[in-house]
């Protein structure tokens, strides 16, 4: 069974969102400097329970971390993402069960790759998939 392994909340202003989650829910927000694809800059984490220093993985069972990012055009709401072995296995399941592939694999150098994807009732879920050590 594939977990839900983390979630992002778009945001069309960083910082407004960065004070309203720590206030409120006392999470600890920050930027992480990343390398993707065709892509440099900061992932805005959100951290909502400890994590372990080494691997970043929560320490607490069923516990997740997730993100602030850019509203964007695909992104609007909140999406949840799901941790599975092959992204390109699961790409064709999706188009297979009527879903639509929104972006397709793309890789977070030295950490794995994620998709987005449309489920048959217009959801935008995340895909994620660990580089093996």
């Amino acid at each position: 069974m594939n977990k839900v392994s983390h979630f992002e909340i778009p945001t069309d202003n960083k910082e407004e969102s960065r004070d309203f989650y720590e206030a409120v829910f006392g999470w600890t927000i920050r930027d992480v400097p990343v390398h993707m694809e065709g892509k440099e800059g900061d992932y805005t984490t959100a951290t909502t329970v400890a994590t372990d220093e080494r691997t970043q993985e929560p320490t607490e069972p069923g516990g997740i971390n997730g993100a602030l990012v850019d509203r964007s055009g695909d992104i609007k709401t909140p999406v949840i993402t799901i941790t599975v072995d092959s992204i390109e296995e699961h790409l064709e399941q999706v188009k297979q069960r009527k879903g639509k592939v929104v972006e397709g694999r793309q890789e977070v150098e030295g950490m794995g790759w994620y998709a987005y994807v449309e489920d048959p009732a217009g959801n935008i879920i995340g895909l994620w998939e660990e580089m093996k050590k």
